[in-house]
Protein backbone atom coordinates (compact mmCIF):
# COMPACT_ATOMS: atom_id res chain seq x y z
CA UNK A 1 0.00 0.00 0.00
CA UNK A 2 1.50 3.35 -1.03
CA UNK A 3 1.78 6.12 1.66
CA UNK A 4 -0.07 9.28 0.55
CA UNK A 5 1.86 12.19 -0.88
CA UNK A 6 1.55 14.56 2.30
CA UNK A 7 2.16 13.78 5.63
CA UNK A 8 -1.02 12.92 7.83
CA UNK A 9 -1.59 13.36 11.26
CA UNK A 10 -3.73 11.76 13.66
CA UNK A 11 -5.14 12.54 17.46
CA UNK A 12 -2.29 11.27 18.98
CA UNK A 13 -0.19 13.81 17.24
CA UNK A 14 -2.50 16.65 17.90
CA UNK A 15 -3.14 16.02 21.65
CA UNK A 16 0.68 15.94 22.24
CA UNK A 17 0.75 19.28 20.63
CA UNK A 18 -1.68 20.63 22.60
CA UNK A 19 0.37 20.20 26.09
CA UNK A 20 2.11 23.29 24.95
CA UNK A 21 -1.13 25.10 24.84
CA UNK A 22 -1.44 23.18 28.49
CA UNK A 23 1.54 24.27 29.47
CA UNK A 24 0.58 27.87 28.28
CA UNK A 25 -2.48 27.79 30.85
CA UNK A 26 -0.24 26.52 33.93
CA UNK A 27 2.00 29.82 33.72
CA UNK A 28 -0.45 31.71 33.50
CA UNK A 29 -2.28 30.02 36.74
CA UNK A 30 1.19 30.35 38.49
CA UNK A 31 1.79 33.85 37.86
CA UNK A 32 -1.94 35.12 38.37
CA UNK A 33 -2.00 36.60 34.47
CA UNK A 34 -5.56 35.90 34.02
CA UNK A 35 -5.53 34.47 30.32
CA UNK A 36 -5.89 30.63 31.15
CA UNK A 37 -9.61 30.23 30.73
CA UNK A 38 -9.51 32.52 27.46
CA UNK A 39 -6.38 30.80 26.45
CA UNK A 40 -8.45 26.97 26.82
CA UNK A 41 -11.88 28.71 25.27
CA UNK A 42 -9.78 30.11 22.49
CA UNK A 43 -8.29 26.70 21.72
CA UNK A 44 -11.65 24.59 22.28
CA UNK A 45 -13.76 27.33 19.90
CA UNK A 46 -10.50 26.85 17.40
CA UNK A 47 -10.65 23.42 17.17
CA UNK A 48 -14.66 23.00 16.89
CA UNK A 49 -14.82 25.81 14.13
CA UNK A 50 -11.84 24.08 11.79
CA UNK A 51 -13.76 20.95 12.66
CA UNK A 52 -16.51 22.45 11.08
CA UNK A 53 -15.12 23.91 8.29
CA UNK A 54 -13.67 20.67 7.08
CA UNK A 55 -16.80 18.90 7.11
CA UNK A 56 -18.34 22.61 5.49
CA UNK A 57 -15.19 22.34 2.59
CA UNK A 58 -15.56 18.53 2.13
CA UNK A 59 -19.28 19.55 0.68
CA UNK A 60 -18.31 22.76 -1.25
CA UNK A 61 -15.42 20.85 -2.88
CA UNK A 62 -17.93 17.87 -3.88
CA UNK A 63 -20.60 20.45 -4.98
CA UNK A 64 -17.99 23.02 -7.11
CA UNK A 65 -21.56 25.24 -7.63
CA UNK A 66 -21.15 28.92 -7.81
CA UNK A 67 -24.00 29.96 -4.95
CA UNK A 68 -22.48 27.81 -2.64
CA UNK A 69 -19.38 28.80 -3.26
CA UNK A 70 -20.31 32.79 -2.68
CA UNK A 71 -22.89 32.08 0.02
CA UNK A 72 -19.55 30.78 1.71
CA UNK A 73 -17.73 33.82 0.91
CA UNK A 74 -20.39 36.21 1.94
CA UNK A 75 -20.49 33.90 5.50
CA UNK A 76 -16.73 34.86 5.80
CA UNK A 77 -17.04 38.83 4.76
CA UNK A 78 -19.96 38.65 7.58
CA UNK A 79 -17.93 37.40 10.26
CA UNK A 80 -14.86 39.45 9.33
CA UNK A 81 -17.01 42.65 9.53
CA UNK A 82 -17.92 41.51 12.88
CA UNK A 83 -14.05 41.41 13.56
CA UNK A 84 -13.49 44.64 12.62
CA UNK A 85 -16.40 46.30 14.79
CA UNK A 86 -15.34 44.29 17.95
CA UNK A 87 -11.81 45.29 17.98
CA UNK A 88 -11.96 49.18 17.51
CA UNK A 89 -11.99 50.63 21.15
CA UNK A 90 -14.32 53.72 19.64
CA UNK A 91 -16.07 53.18 16.51
CA UNK A 92 -19.03 54.72 14.50
CA UNK A 93 -22.64 54.50 16.14
CA UNK A 94 -25.60 52.76 14.20
CA UNK A 95 -25.08 50.65 11.28
CA UNK A 96 -21.74 52.92 10.24
CA UNK A 97 -20.08 50.34 12.86
CA UNK A 98 -20.83 47.54 11.05
CA UNK A 99 -21.36 48.44 7.71
CA UNK A 100 -18.39 50.61 6.72
CA UNK A 101 -15.63 48.30 7.20
CA UNK A 102 -17.47 45.30 6.34
CA UNK A 103 -18.39 46.94 3.10
CA UNK A 104 -15.08 48.06 1.93
CA UNK A 105 -14.00 44.53 2.46
CA UNK A 106 -16.62 42.56 1.16
CA UNK A 107 -15.54 45.06 -2.58
CA UNK A 108 -12.04 45.17 -1.67
CA UNK A 109 -11.16 41.37 -0.91
CA UNK A 110 -13.51 40.16 -3.15
CA UNK A 111 -12.24 41.93 -6.60
CA UNK A 112 -8.65 41.05 -5.94
CA UNK A 113 -9.79 37.32 -5.74
CA UNK A 114 -11.81 37.34 -8.68
CA UNK A 115 -8.58 39.28 -10.40
CA UNK A 116 -6.11 36.43 -8.72
CA UNK A 117 -8.48 34.12 -10.17
CA UNK A 118 -8.92 34.90 -13.67
CA UNK A 119 -5.52 36.05 -14.05
CA UNK A 120 -2.91 34.11 -12.35
CA UNK A 121 -4.12 31.60 -10.53
CA UNK A 122 -6.33 30.45 -13.53
CA UNK A 123 -9.22 27.99 -11.68
CA UNK A 124 -11.21 26.05 -13.80
CA UNK A 125 -14.10 27.23 -13.59
CA UNK A 126 -13.08 30.14 -11.54
CA UNK A 127 -15.46 29.63 -8.64
CA UNK A 128 -14.25 26.56 -7.83
CA UNK A 129 -14.05 26.23 -4.13
CA UNK A 130 -10.94 24.55 -3.65
CA UNK A 131 -9.02 27.80 -4.96
CA UNK A 132 -11.20 30.98 -3.86
CA UNK A 133 -12.59 30.36 -0.53
CA UNK A 134 -8.67 29.35 0.82
CA UNK A 135 -7.56 33.01 -1.47
CA UNK A 136 -9.57 34.53 -0.54
CA UNK A 137 -9.72 33.76 3.67
CA UNK A 138 -6.23 34.59 3.08
CA UNK A 139 -6.99 37.97 1.63
CA UNK A 140 -9.86 38.92 3.94
CA UNK A 141 -7.96 37.68 7.15
CA UNK A 142 -5.34 40.46 6.41
CA UNK A 143 -7.32 42.77 5.47
CA UNK A 144 -9.75 42.70 8.59
CA UNK A 145 -6.59 43.54 10.37
CA UNK A 146 -5.72 46.45 8.44
CA UNK A 147 -9.35 47.78 8.32
CA UNK A 148 -9.63 47.60 11.90
CA UNK A 149 -6.65 48.89 12.69
CA UNK A 150 -7.10 51.82 10.33
CA UNK A 151 -9.95 52.67 11.50
CA UNK A 152 -9.92 52.41 15.25
CA UNK A 153 -6.17 54.54 14.85
CA UNK A 154 -9.18 57.26 12.84
CA UNK A 155 -11.35 57.54 15.61
CA UNK A 156 -9.17 57.62 18.62
CA UNK A 157 -6.81 60.63 17.11
CA UNK A 158 -9.69 62.18 15.72
CA UNK A 159 -11.13 62.10 19.08
CA UNK A 160 -7.52 62.86 20.74
CA UNK A 161 -6.44 65.90 18.60
CA UNK A 162 -10.26 67.65 18.05
CA UNK A 163 -9.34 71.15 19.44
CA UNK A 164 -6.23 70.77 16.22
CA UNK A 165 -9.35 69.62 13.99
CA UNK A 166 -11.45 72.08 14.56
CA UNK A 167 -9.07 74.70 13.96
CA UNK A 168 -8.09 73.78 10.84
CA UNK A 169 -12.12 73.59 9.70
CA UNK A 170 -12.45 76.93 11.37
CA UNK A 171 -9.87 78.68 9.19
CA UNK A 172 -11.24 76.99 6.18
CA UNK A 173 -9.76 73.87 4.95
CA UNK A 174 -11.66 71.06 3.41
CA UNK A 175 -12.80 68.36 5.63
CA UNK A 176 -10.30 65.96 4.19
CA UNK A 177 -7.35 68.27 4.40
CA UNK A 178 -7.97 68.83 8.16
CA UNK A 179 -8.33 65.36 8.70
CA UNK A 180 -5.10 65.07 6.12
CA UNK A 181 -2.42 64.26 9.54
CA UNK A 182 -5.03 61.85 10.89
CA UNK A 183 -5.56 59.73 7.90
CA UNK A 184 -1.52 59.36 7.57
CA UNK A 185 -1.77 57.97 10.63
CA UNK A 186 -4.55 55.55 10.29
CA UNK A 187 -3.68 54.08 6.99
CA UNK A 188 0.39 54.05 8.33
CA UNK A 189 -1.17 51.66 11.02
CA UNK A 190 -3.84 49.97 8.95
CA UNK A 191 -0.26 49.16 6.24
CA UNK A 192 1.93 48.17 9.32
CA UNK A 193 1.35 44.83 9.88
CA UNK A 194 1.70 44.13 5.78
CA UNK A 195 4.99 45.51 5.83
CA UNK A 196 6.31 43.70 8.45
CA UNK A 197 5.16 40.64 7.46
CA UNK A 198 6.91 40.86 4.09
CA UNK A 199 10.04 42.40 5.83
CA UNK A 200 9.97 39.34 7.81
CA UNK A 201 9.13 36.60 5.42
CA UNK A 202 12.50 34.55 4.38
CA UNK A 203 14.97 35.49 6.78
CA UNK A 204 12.70 35.31 10.29
CA UNK A 205 9.72 33.19 8.98
CA UNK A 206 8.34 30.43 6.69
CA UNK A 207 4.53 31.87 6.09
CA UNK A 208 1.97 29.13 6.29
CA UNK A 209 0.73 28.64 2.97
CA UNK A 210 4.21 28.15 1.62
CA UNK A 211 4.87 25.64 4.55
CA UNK A 212 1.54 23.41 3.97
CA UNK A 213 2.69 23.58 0.28
CA UNK A 214 6.44 22.41 1.18
CA UNK A 215 4.69 19.66 3.19
CA UNK A 216 2.49 18.39 0.62
CA UNK A 217 5.55 18.01 -1.25
CA UNK A 218 5.33 21.23 -3.64
CA UNK A 219 9.20 22.15 -4.21
CA UNK A 220 10.47 24.92 -3.45
CA UNK A 221 10.58 27.56 -5.64
CA UNK A 222 6.83 26.95 -6.20
CA UNK A 223 5.98 27.20 -3.11
CA UNK A 224 8.14 30.58 -3.17
CA UNK A 225 5.86 31.66 -6.60
CA UNK A 226 2.85 31.24 -5.02
CA UNK A 227 3.55 32.92 -1.06
CA UNK A 228 5.01 35.69 -3.58
CA UNK A 229 1.64 35.71 -5.77
CA UNK A 230 -0.14 35.90 -2.29
CA UNK A 231 1.41 38.08 -0.43
CA UNK A 232 1.23 40.89 -3.15
CA UNK A 233 -2.38 40.05 -2.89
CA UNK A 234 -2.57 40.99 0.63
CA UNK A 235 -0.77 44.24 0.28
CA UNK A 236 -2.69 45.27 -2.36
CA UNK A 237 -5.87 44.50 -0.68
CA UNK A 238 -4.83 46.14 2.70
CA UNK A 239 -3.78 49.40 1.40
CA UNK A 240 -7.09 49.20 -1.09
CA UNK A 241 -9.13 48.50 2.06
CA UNK A 242 -7.42 50.58 4.87
CA UNK A 243 -7.79 53.85 2.24
CA UNK A 244 -10.98 53.05 1.39
CA UNK A 245 -12.42 52.15 4.83
CA UNK A 246 -10.49 55.22 6.35
CA UNK A 247 -11.38 57.84 3.68
CA UNK A 248 -15.33 57.04 4.01
CA UNK A 249 -14.56 56.94 7.92
CA UNK A 250 -12.85 60.42 7.83
CA UNK A 251 -16.20 61.81 5.81
CA UNK A 252 -18.59 59.91 8.53
CA UNK A 253 -17.05 61.69 11.12
CA UNK A 254 -17.44 65.03 9.23
CA UNK A 255 -20.65 66.50 7.78
CA UNK A 256 -21.21 68.52 4.76
CA UNK A 257 -20.81 71.85 6.75
CA UNK A 258 -17.27 70.88 7.21
CA UNK A 259 -17.76 70.21 10.75
CA UNK A 260 -16.18 68.14 12.94
CA UNK A 261 -18.83 65.14 14.21
CA UNK A 262 -17.80 63.11 17.03
CA UNK A 263 -21.19 62.96 18.04
CA UNK A 264 -20.94 59.93 15.85
CA UNK A 265 -18.61 57.98 17.66
CA UNK A 266 -19.42 55.69 20.36
CA UNK A 267 -17.51 53.33 22.76
CA UNK A 268 -16.24 50.52 20.74
CA UNK A 269 -16.38 47.68 23.79
CA UNK A 270 -18.59 45.08 22.84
Amino acid sequence: MTSPDYLSLDTLDLALAATLLLLNAGLSLALDLGVARRLLWAALRMVVQLGLLSLVLEQLFALTDPLWTGLAALVMILFAGREVTARQSRRLSGWWAYGLGTGTMAVVAGLITLFALSTQIGADPWYAPRYALPLLGMILGNTMTGVSLGLDTLATRADRERAAIEARLALGAPRLKALNHVLREALRAGLMQVVNAMSAIGLVSIPGMMTGQILAGAPPLEAVRYQILVMFLIAGATGLGTLGATTLGALRLTDKRHRLRLDRLRPGAP
